[in-house]
């Protein structure tokens, strides 16, 4: 198993990010779209395992699982080269600390791929709601299965963030995810092997979901997912729900999560990965041009 020493982990990070700005606007979108569902393919594989996993084995078990099946996601979009906007947080400053791009490009480069991460994990999450999260009769009338329900648990749990102190609580989760998140980057950078990207992209992010923390991109398929399938919800699964249902919408899915989410996720990738690695290595780095 190959895998490079720390200074060089940093310096192969802001050679990507300099590749990265560099793309086309539409490559950074289709990119980014990719990235979306391929996230998506962890969330809805997450939440297909662990559901009814806590009423039999307890929550930290169910917890457990969803977080060993989750990073499938990430493990795709690093080998196959696609965009996500959260270690894109890290990566493309990593390329204006060491190689001087602008912080336009930076901008620029996570604007598109948002806005594809967006679109991908939207769409995903229509094919598992309208898919295998619902039963359809002779009739046409849709039933939410096991799973739909799970989905929309989760998505009133992620717009459930009301006030002052639950925002900064989900803050807090966002910062510690992209933590992760960008640790995982940096792991699947240093092996160049594929056992040893695996694995190393495996466990910060098994981490980071059986933790609880909070990903941007995850709930941009999550949320949505929640909302097709509470479309389908029959009465007694609708008061089975209870009343926090009414609180989940596409308005609630930026106002109470989205918009911290994403803010907490570039403190998480820039600050306490990307700049403290940065100065951490900067005369190494400067060593080695």
């Amino acid at each position: 198993m190959v895998f490079h020493p720390p200074v060089a982990i940093v310096a192969k990070a802001g050679d990507a990010g300099k590749y990265k700005v560099g793309l086309s606007p539409v490559n950074m979108l289709i990119r980014g779209f990719m990235a979306g569902a391929y996230i998506a393919i962890g969330g809805a594989l997450a939440t297909t395992c662990f559901t009814g996993v806590a009423a039999t084995l307890g929550a930290g078990m169910a917890k457990l699982i969803l977080g060993a099946v989750f990073p499938v996601g990430l493990i795709i979009i690093i080998l196959t080269g696609a965009e996500l906007f959260t270690g894109d947080a890290m990566i493309a400053p990593m390329a204006a600390f060491i190689h001087k791009v602008s912080w336009a490009q930076v901008l620029n480069l996570w604007v598109w791929v948002y806005i594809g991460n967006l679109i991908g994990s939207i769409v995903y999450a229509y094919i598992m709601a309208y898919g295998p999260f619902t039963g359809w009769d002779a009739a046409g009338v849709a039933t939410v299965n096991a799973f739909g329900i799970s989905a929309v648990n989760i998505a009133i749990g992620k717009v459930g963030y009301v006030g002052g102190a639950a925002t900064w609580s989900c803050f807090l989760k966002a910062i510690g995810c992209n933590w992760l998140v960008n640790l995982a980057v940096l792991l699947g950078i240093c092996a160049d092997d594929l056992i040893g990207k695996f694995f190393g992209i495996w466990f910060p992010i098994m981490a980071f979901v059986s933790s609880g923390f909070e990903h941007c991109v995850a709930n941009m398929y999550f949320i949505p997912a929640g909302l097709f399938c509470s479309g389908f919800l029959n009465p007694e699964q609708v008061a089975a729900a209870g009343p926090k249902l009414a609180n989940l919408s596409w308005v609630t899915m930026w106002t109470n999560n989205l918009i911290v989410v994403t803010i907490g996720n570039i403190v998480g990738g820039l600050f306490f990965v990307g700049v403290i690695y940065w100065v951490t290595f900067r005369k190494e780095i400067e060593a080695l041009k």
